[in-house]
């Protein structure tokens, strides 16, 4: 009764996600539409897509709006950002459908509708994963994609122990483009990440959504960052072809693999 009687403004706490994601990746939204380029060009009018590491729905949502013929699975085991989601978006006429799983877990892919998919696309999620977590995700993925389905990762991919001084590089020059896109933006702030979830964990409303998330020890560890190519070797031993990034900018890729 008391959730009832104190109800957030869920669309506008998607909002205010969207606005702390986007101060650290001020390229955020033209990716995403790169990203759904290459669905309109590989994909039927009719479609399921996976979101990988969905958090509250912020590409679903963008990607539903973009392709009435598409469907979507939105996987995440952070309780709260999923219950965000699900007050802000709802199940978007019956098109989007939530599933609690803990990405490369054990038995994370059970717990997926049945059937194959026609893609798998991730957003700065699957740098949280271990190797072996990883491994695992991408072998789980080439069961679960049908032939000729598509893989889309849209996230910092270094170059690794061969690039060290590159992947350095292209560090300060991120740091200065973002500080430089900051300047005089609402909430723009270095360190509006922490702000927002401080900021959130004081709602009474998600404080079940709260306890359980520290239960889980669903609080993000720190970043793996594994490299670009051992994505790519992964994805190929998974089964995956034509694995290569279809954009670059900085550290900043979209990785591409076909079932």
């Amino acid at each position: 009764m008391g959730r009832a009687t104190s109800e957030p403004d869920w669309k506008e706490l998607l909002s205010s996600w969207d606005r702390q994601q986007e101060s650290f990746n001020p390229d955020r939204e033209r990716r995403f539409g790169f990203m759904f380029d290459a669905l309109e060009v590989s994909l039927p009018h009719r479609f399921t897509a996976l979101d990988l590491g969905s958090g509250p729905g912020s590409l679903s949502a963008r990607l539903l709006r973009r392709f009435p013929g598409g469907r979507v699975v939105a996987v995440d085991y952070d309780p709260v950002t999923r219950r965000i989601g699900q007050g802000a978006l709802g199940r978007m006429g019956g098109r989007l459908t939530w599933v609690d799983a803990k990405l490369g877990a054990p038995g994370w892919v059970d717990r997926l509708p049945p059937g194959s998919f026609d893609a798998a696309l991730s957003t700065t999620a699957l740098h949280w994963l271990t190797p072996r977590g990883l491994r695992s995700l991408y072998r789980d993925l080439g069961r679960r994609l049908r032939r000729g389905g598509i893989f889309l990762n849209g996230d910092y991919l270094p170059w690794g122990p061969t690039g060290r001084s590159l992947d350095r590089l292209a560090d300060r020059m991120w740091k200065l483009r973002v500080r430089e896109w900051r300047r005089g933006k609402p909430g723009g702030e270095w360190g509006a990440w922490e702000k927002w979830w401080e900021s959130v964990e004081k709602m009474p409303a998600l404080r079940p959504e709260f306890e359980e998330r520290k239960r889980r020890a669903a609080g993000h560890p720190k970043h793996t960052d594994l490299s670009l190519r051992f994505h790519e070797n992964a994805l190929k031993r998974a089964g995956f072809r034509d694995v290569a990034v279809l954009s670059q900018d900085l550290g900043s890729r979209v990785l591409y693999a076909r079932r």
